[in-house]
């Protein structure tokens, strides 16, 4: 009697539990068993509607009322395998952690977690573009704390120029390069007509359609070849937005002004948005730069089933400007020239361009994987230049224009096949990629901005075909990762050289590439991880003069290696590593031909440092510095030292996140003074230390008041210095001198973001 009595008790309790809607709690940890914040976690069931939910800075997360039975769980985040399991929901589970146990295709060099600062990877997320009044394009690249140091070149429309590790890879593309891209679709403009490796289509992308960047210190992943050398910026955007309707409104000093309205629909099974960002910018230059952007921003994405989706998006950009120029700084010096002043008012430019990708992903029952992407962008480019004014030509002046019209197409296709060998949990990952481009580009001497000849013209046709294979082992319950590929690339240039036909013709060029990496966590109970990492990287050449000089190297190389450790106490992280780069030869760009010389072999060596503490729930500080020791070329009959790029570089930011309704965060980079010749030490350009700030204070639940203060402290600064011959006026002297990009003094802009429509 008692034992039945007990067993309908039992069922009725169960039942009781079963009518009851109760919380389900979960904790995320990556294989080292550390928490991972900003983790997707999918729920599903019959019992309940499909759920979503984010787990938060400690990695913990929670679904506030779900009916019992049976679910799937399953979590997301950059950087690692998703994972899954199934749930009996209450009866025989009373919380739902999920842990990682493999590392992404995408970042297979190091075990990452997204909170972890590691020296292969470094992760920045939506929060930090949603809350910063953005103006210019290089304040993008300054939020990642990854030792780049990047200047505007001409004030302001045209392309960043890129310093890292002790090399100058000009606008992104020679001396190593840094590959650059937008949701797969590569930024990075070969046998471009201002300089191989271009970066100006970033000026396209609107910073509140960012969702991540991921970023990858070197060479060390076989899914990216051409300009990956001294690492991988991978900016991925949103695929809709948190609200239906977003409007941001913003002013400031030097006639700046911007507006950013996006819609995106609520609806089932579909992410999309529509966006438009207009900005215009006299900034600070007595010549004003009539600097106007137009970017108009589309995506579309469906979800076919669970496990597919696919999606397109499309881009258009234009930018008009006009620009000081590098300014000679003895003459700012001496009093002669404002800070701000200018030799060639008629220097500037305008550009166009549009693409349009598509994508689709798919997910196998057992764990494996497929994505293929494909784009097809058109653009035009017309610079006008004047660097050396009179040195060569008294009477007419040395301005010229650079011209290029662009159609390039592309394709990525990767496949992840998750597997074991006996308890080795293991990921091969294999793909390939394809880029074509035909270019028309030309450069032409003007009076002010109508052509008065032609120096060079040619249609080039560049294609890149690869292939890559890389498998990454998990040992020792994710103790140990051990990671293996190999790349091999194919280049065809082709040049119809309109000017002189003798030149033109065809080359082919391809090379492997080799990578390697380790992770090691010798005792679990001590936050400690060893890691060594090797990556030959390439960057190839600009067509004309592969084909006018056969004899030349057609793809220069970079060994990276890497050597560091990583730990993780609590609220503070911190990792550092020492680096040694090879490369196979200096890259220097000649801007009155568009061509490249070549020197000889150089080598760069120095150590990094990172750090990032929570100070509270509220309250967050982290930074990073990197120091080069040496960087110089092999070989020779005495030392000649690698020049026009800074040995030092840190940043720095304290970060306010939703303290009562205030955010914002105060912002540090730094760069020493550095060497603009490899033999005079004398010859050196200007360092600075620059602060901006940032603050959001919520109105309501819909509106937000920006404000940005970028250089603080009103410093006198310059971006970019770079050393060579000039004649101001016709009737100067040739001086060989010191020219600079002055950097902005303080900059108020204040705006006002809506959003409405909650989804």
């Amino acid at each position: 009697m008692n034992t039945a009595r007990t067993l309908i008790l039992l069922l009725s309790a169960a039942a009781s539990l079963r009518s009851q809607a109760l919380p389900l709690a979960g904790h995320v940890t990556d294989p080292q068993g550390r928490s991972v914040p900003g983790a997707t976690i999918h729920l599903q069931g019959m019992q309940a509607e499909p759920g979503l939910a984010k787990s938060d800075g400690e990695g913990r997360f929670l679904f506030k009322s779900l009916p019992a039975g049976t679910y799937r769980l399953s979590a997301e985040a950059p950087g690692f395998v998703a994972v899954a399991r199934e749930l009996h929901f209450p009866v025989t589970d009373t919380t739902a952690d999920l842990q990682f146990t493999q590392v992404s295709a995408q970042n297979q060099s190091l075990v990452i977690s997204a909170k972890t600062l590691e020296p292969g990877i470094d992760l920045r997320n939506s929060a930090v573009f949603d809350r910063t009044l953005f103006t210019r394009d290089d304040q993008v690249l300054q939020q990642l704390n990854g030792g780049i140091d990047a200047g505007q070149h001409e004030g302001g429309g045209k392309s960043l120029e890129i310093r890292r590790f002790g090399f100058n890879l000009d606008h992104g593309g020679v001396n190593g390069g840094l590959k650059v891209l937008v949701d797969d679709v590569q930024q990075n403009q070969g046998t471009q007509g201002h300089g191989q490796g271009y970066l100006g289509a970033l000026k396209a992308l609107s910073p509140e359609l960012i969702q991540e960047v991921n970023m990858v210190n070197g060479p060390f992943s076989a899914e990216y070849g051409d300009f990956s050398g001294l690492g991988v910026v991978h900016i991925r955007q949103r695929e809709s937005l948190p609200d239906q309707f977003t409007a941001r409104l913003q002013g400031g000093n030097f006639d700046t002004g911007r507006g950013f309205l996006a819609f995106s629909p609520d609806a089932a099974r579909t992410d999309a948005y529509l966006a438009y960002e207009g900005s215009y910018t006299d900034g600070p230059f007595l010549s004003p730069g009539r600097y106007r952007r137009d970017n108009i921003n589309a995506n579309y994405t469906k979800t076919l089933r669970e496990n597919q989706k696919f999606g397109a998006r499309f881009l258009f950009g234009r930018n008009n400007f006009y620009s000081s120029g590098q300014v000679p700084l003895d003459l700012v010096n001496s009093g002669q020239l404002s800070r701000f002043g200018y030799i060639d008012p008629t220097d500037g430019g305008h550009v166009k361009l549009g693409t349009l990708s598509a994508y689709y992903s798919r997910a196998f029952a057992n764990g494996d994987t497929f994505r293929a992407d494909g784009f097809i962008g058109r653009s035009l480019f017309d610079l006008y230049s004047n660097f050396t004014y009179y040195r060569d030509d008294p009477v007419n002046g040395d301005a010229f224009q650079q011209h290029d019209s662009r159609l390039q197409q592309g394709s990525n296709a990767q496949y992840l096949h998750p597997h074991q060998f006996g308890p080795v949990l293991a990921i091969l990952t294999t793909g390939a990629n394809f880029h074509d481009n035909q270019i028309n580009v030309g450069l032409y001497p003007r009076e002010g901005r109508d052509p008065v000849g032609v120096t060079t013209r040619a249609h080039a046709h560049v294609t890149n075909e690869a292939g890559y294979a890389q498998e990454s082992l998990s040992l020792f319950n994710g103790r140990l990762l051990l990671g293996g590929g190999v790349r091999f690339d194919v280049f065809r240039y082709g040049v119809n050289d309109l000017i002189n036909p003798s030149q033109s013709g065809a080359q082919w060029a391809s090379r492997w590439q080799g990578k390697g990496n380790l992770a090691l966590t010798p005792v679990r109970r001590l936050p400690l991880t060893l890691h060594a990492n090797y990556g030959r990287g390439i960057n190839s050449v600009d067509a004309r003069g592969v084909v006018q000089m056969p004899s030349m190297p057609r793809l220069a190389t970079t060994d990276f290696y890497q050597l560091g450790a990583s730990s993780t106490f609590g609220r503070f992280s911190l990792s550092s590593d020492l680096f040694l780069i090879d490369h196979s030869n200096e890259q220097v760009y000649i801007p009155d031909d568009g061509s490249f010389e070549f020197h000889g072999p150089s080598r760069a060596y120095g150590f990094e440092a990172k750090a990032s503490v929570e100070l509270t729930h509220h309250l967050s500080l982290n930074g990073g510095l990197t120091k080069i020791s040496n960087a110089f070329y092999r070989g020779g009959d005495h030392r000649v030292y690698v020049d026009s790029a800074p040995h030092f570089v840190s940043n720095a930011a304290l970060t306010l996140s939703e303290w009562h309704r205030w955010s914002g965060s105060l912002r540090m980079r730094a760069i020493n003074h550095y060497r603009l010749d490899g033999e005079d030490a004398s010859i050196v350009a200007s360092g600075h230390t620059v602060f901006d700030l940032g603050l959001a204070r919520r109105l309501t639940h819909r509106v937000e008041l920006n404000l940005s203060l970028d250089n603080l402290t009103s410093r006198d600064y310059y971006e970019t210095q770079n050393y060579f011959e000039s004649r101001v006026t016709p009737l100067a002297p040739v001086v060989a001198r010191i020219h600079g990009t002055p950097g902005y003094p303080l900059s108020a802009v204040a705006g006002l973001t809506m959003r409405f429509g909650g989804k």
